[in-house]
């Protein structure tokens, strides 16, 4: 028998280090998640992302419940199964994704009815809908089904919607098959209205849930509201239970996150970077079809240990990129990961000896190097 567990090891003024336990498997934390949206990590192998030093994967109720659909995934064995992932995953309710995909959607207390975002079928998703798919999935961490407030929303819109979400949540713990070693994550929502951001949090206290996402931003506010909102809201949530920020983001974002409390992190943006020609290294972010790379036999990145660093050069990856070979996106993503995992891994070793401040320092002087001189 396994529990959900949530272990703090060290802290280092607000910013934390530690492990989650899970029905298969353990991750450490402060952690970024491998974003399989479709059950599968874009351009890589579930085996390169692990040898990356991901532990956990994110997957999606929204694109699994339309294609191929979770009572099929049940079928064929359940998701780490289906997308070859032995360890933790999380799934994400689906609210985001119905407010920024789908097609002509209409928002009620019951839930939101809409039409798919590929083929224009109609659906409609509940609290109590996405629970069951997410059961289905045979998620390790499930997230309550939210609306995702948009920015920038009027405070009174704000609070309607995350009202609503927090009614949303309740209906969703009663919905919850709670399952040896799975968990049950509110989000925290109210936009960057401090006061709306705290009662919501009281909200989810008085539900005792297992983690806590962070939702609502990244949205386009900006990082220091983003920051600043995180200073309000870290504090009121139980520290004895994780924090999950949600589709953030940026390294100089994380990095600043983590210094705020934050345990858990994704985006897409370390694959999708991955396809379009963006690398991420130590000293910030390269577009490698630029043609100054034409002739470059440097690594990305000299500090980076990855397979891609180790054996092409700048000049191999833009002439891949170049001539559009699809080797070029899956040496890029494999880097990209690479260079997300070391992040974290480096953050979890600063908490630990106390000397977050100053790494967190060193990294963003670094990261902010000039591009010219990249």
């Amino acid at each position: 028998m396994t529990a959900f567990l949530f272990d703090i090891f060290s802290t280092d003024k607000t910013a934390r280090r530690g492990r989650v336990t899970t029905a298969h498997g353990v991750f450490e934390t402060p952690c970024f998640m491998a974003t399989a949206t479709a059950a599968t990590i874009k351009g890589i192998l579930p085996d390169a992302a692990r040898a990356a030093g991901a532990e956990l994967a994110i997957c999606n109720t929204y694109h699994l419940m339309l294609r191929p659909t979770a009572e099929r995934v049940a079928a064929l064995g359940g998701l780490h199964k289906f997308m070859d992932w032995p360890g933790s995953i999380v799934t994400d309710s689906g609210g985001f994704q119905v407010m920024s995909l789908s097609k002509l959607r209409k928002i009620s207390e019951k839930g939101v009815t809409f039409r798919a975002h590929h083929d224009g079928s109609a659906h409609e998703l509940t609290p109590e809908r996405s629970m069951q798919i997410q059961h289905l999935l045979d998620s390790d961490i499930t997230m309550a089904f939210d609306e995702c407030t948009p920015f920038p929303v009027p405070q009174d819109q704000a609070a309607s919607s995350m009202r609503l979400s927090m009614r949303w949540a309740e209906r969703c713990k009663k919905a919850f098959v709670k399952r040896d070693g799975t968990a049950l994550f509110g989000i925290n929502q109210g936009s960057v209205y401090v006061d709306l951001r705290l009662e919501s949090a009281q909200a989810l206290e008085a539900l005792d849930l297992d983690g806590y996402g962070i939702g609502g931003l990244a949205v386009g506010e900006g990082q220091d509201a983003m920051f600043r909102t995180l200073e309000e809201v870290v504090p009121a949530l139980k520290p004895e239970k994780p924090r999950y920020l949600m589709g953030v983001g940026r390294p100089d974002d994380i990095v600043g996150a983590v210094q705020r409390g934050v345990d858990m992190f994704d985006c897409v943006m370390p694959t999708r970077s991955g396809r379009t020609g963006q690398g991420f290294t130590s000293r910030g972010t390269l577009n490698i079809r630029n043609a100054r790379h034409q002739e470059d036999p440097r690594p990305l990145d000299e500090k980076c240990p990855c397979p891609t660093c180790a054996r092409a050069s700048r000049a191999y990856l833009h002439h891949l990129f170049r001539c559009e070979e699809m080797l070029g996106p899956i040496l890029l993503t494999t880097h990209n990961t690479h260079f997300y995992q070391n992040l974290m891994k480096e953050l979890r070793e600063a908490i630990k000896h106390g000397a977050l401040g100053s790494y967190a320092a060193a990294f963003l002087a670094g990261y902010q190097t000039d591009p010219a001189e990249r």
